[in-house]
């Protein structure tokens, strides 16, 4: 009798902490992410005084993607703008997330990810890159990584 006592009132307390460790799992902070964007970073790389950055916040639980991009010395406007993935450092991928809306300095955007466009993003296999008319396959890329 005394063991099933036991087990009457352990189970409430185990109960309890695993709710709030799911709740705290599901309550993760948002993380911070940043990319340098720069010419030689391009495959293939070029020769553009381009340069850029990109800073914003990814929430795990929500999957929300919120970004600011600023850039200067392109060598003309930018005419398209995007995340790609999953691709490493030096490896060219598909588009994931196009930049809606205007492409001027600074450039600002969200979007909720999929489960796997999150996984990228958080495990650093995504990348931003700007185009221009000179740059067609893009004139400045960074590699977005959760800022330690």
């Amino acid at each position: 009798m005394i063991r099933n006592a036991s087990i009457r009132t352990a189970w409430p307390a185990a109960l309890a902490a695993g709710l709030m460790l799911a709740a705290s799992a599901a309550s993760a902070d948002p993380l911070k992410i940043q990319a340098q964007l720069a010419a030689n970073a391009e495959v293939p790389p070029n020769t553009s005084k381009g340069k850029g950055e990109l800073t914003g916040t990814f929430d795990p639980a929500s999957r929300k993607l919120t970004y600011d991009v600023t850039y200067a010395d392109l060598t003309g406007p930018a005419v398209a703008a995007h995340l790609h993935a999953p691709a490493p450092v030096g490896k060219n991928a598909g588009v994931e997330i196009p930049v809606k809306g205007a492409l001027a300095s600074p450039i600002k955007g969200e979007a909720t990810l999929t489960t796997e466009q999150a996984r990228n993003l958080t495990e650093g296999m995504t990348y931003f890159n700007i185009h221009t008319a000179a740059n067609k396959g893009g004139e400045i890329r960074g590699q977005v990584l959760v800022a330690k």
